[in-house]
């Protein structure tokens, strides 16, 4: 996985509500060092996602973050990594990564996400 140093670029759904409360939390969080997180709204672009390697239907339902080397990390990786660049938030990410925390999260993260895209189509 990629260090916590260098610019990263989170792929996010600019029009859910959720995903945009999200973002202002970690940037507020995040301080100065949000200032080397770009945010990109993915809404109209599977164009571009396609470049980056990055299934549109999966970026409406998985985080992706491309790091300084042009890795895409998704899913917990995804959150893993964007949250240990904040001191806050390292703690978070550690547990994130515990081998029975990570799957748990990330089934109740899908059914999250599967609820929130079946009652905004």
């Amino acid at each position: 996985m990629a260090t916590a140093a260098g610019k990263l670029v989170v792929f996010y759904d600019g029009s859910c509500p959720a995903c945009i409360k999200d973002r202002r939390w970690y940037e507020k969080l995040a301080g100065k060092t949000g200032e080397s997180v770009e945010w990109l709204d993915i809404t109209g672009r599977d164009d571009e996602l396609r470049r980056e390697g990055i299934d549109p239907d999966k970026a409406l339902r998985e985080l992706h973050v491309k790091d300084n080397e042009g890795r895409v990390h998704r899913e917990m990786d995804a959150y893993i990594l964007l949250m240990s660049r904040v001191p806050v938030l390292k703690p978070l990410a550690w547990l994130i990564g515990l081998p029975l925390i990570r799957p748990a999260l990330a089934w109740l993260y899908h059914r999250w996400v599967a609820k929130r895209l079946s009652t905004s189509q």
